[in-house]
């Protein structure tokens, strides 16, 4: 008696429990999408998921089925000891994995190409240009056509299609918005592009998703989605409204410093061509950091899943 009272309780925890995590679902970031990008990969999650239980289902359901027909206390079930083989269940047990994985792999060749980060969005707006640099352990976003540079804080207005260019000013680093879209990896060196869209105003969560050390639990940062241009430029007045500046190298290296928490930083004016010049330095020599200083207008073309160019 005492075991079926434990066994219970324990049945009525974890439908609770379960309950409790089921009702929080619609909060997760990923499932919460705002922008074209991040609901195209909800679609592309739900959809993988939905087919792996064509298989999962059945086989939980066969257990249990299995386990209540040949019961010990079952004596109409047949036994059979010599059976070994079945062309029926065969031809099931491996048809029908084949078919979802030929799907999945039509879904996933087919997204792959539709959702790459480097694919420009099309739109019949101007998109806009953010430089994203990751130090130890803070992001730095350069407005090159604002002239205007912040640390943990970004804005732009919803509907505009954002072309992120990001680089690290250490050691590798992923950049992503979960409720916008995918993520990108910041690599010393490199540029890697992301594009995203926000389709509703609000603020969203940025983290770094690739652990970089001591303060990477802090590496967060807001994204500030505004309803329109108007509230954009208003943002802008005000970060160009802020008393220091990043106008030059000396500027920036104490700003590197490695700190954990940084907060929220404003800078009135930014050094021009300092993204360019973060991932020139690691070119090597002088002549090498000059040629590449003056060709880094040509896209990089790195891949954050390879590394590779172009």
């Amino acid at each position: 008696m005492r075991l079926n009272k434990y066994n219970k309780s324990f049945w009525m925890m974890f439908l609770i429990a379960g309950t409790i995590v089921l009702s929080g679902c619609h909060n997760i970031a990923l499932m919460n999408p705002k922008g074209s990008i991040g609901i195209e990969q909800r679609m592309l999650i739900i959809t993988a998921i939905t087919l792996m239980l064509i298989v999962v289902i059945p086989v939980i359901v066969t257990v249990f089925t299995f386990a209540w027909k040949y019961r010990a206390s079952n004596k109409n079930a047949k036994y059979r000891p010599d059976w070994s083989h079945s062309h029926k269940i065969e031809t099931v047990v491996w048809s029908i994995p084949i078919i979802i994985i030929s799907i999945l792999g039509t879904i996933t060749w087919k997204t792959t190409h539709e959702l790459d980060p480097f694919k420009p969005i099309v739109t019949d707006k101007k998109p806009m240009t953010i430089e994203v640099i990751s130090l130890d352990w803070k992001w730095l976003f350069i407005y090159p056509e604002q002239g205007i540079a912040t640390v943990n804080e970004l804005a732009f207005p919803k509907d505009i299609p954002i072309e992120f260019k990001v680089t690290s000013n250490s050691v590798m680093n992923s950049f992503f918005i979960p409720q916008l879209g995918g993520q990108i990896y910041a690599m010393a060196g490199m540029q890697t592009k992301l594009h995203l869209i926000s389709n509703e105003a609000g603020q969203y969560k940025g983290i770094s998703s690739s652990y970089s050390g001591r303060g990477f639990s802090g590496m967060k940062f807001t994204a500030i989605v505004t309803p329109t241009i108007f509230e954009f430029n208003q943002w802008v007045a005000k970060v160009k409204t802020s008393p220091i500046n990043l106008n030059d190298t000396r500027d920036f290296k104490i700003l590197e410093v490695p700190n954990d928490n940084h907060l929220v930083t404003y800078f009135s004016s930014v050094k021009p061509n300092l993204f360019k010049e973060n991932i020139a330095k690691f070119m090597g020599d002088m002549e090498s950091h000059n040629g590449a200083l003056k060709h880094l207008d040509i896209d990089m073309g790195v891949h954050a899943h390879t590394g590779a160019k172009e």
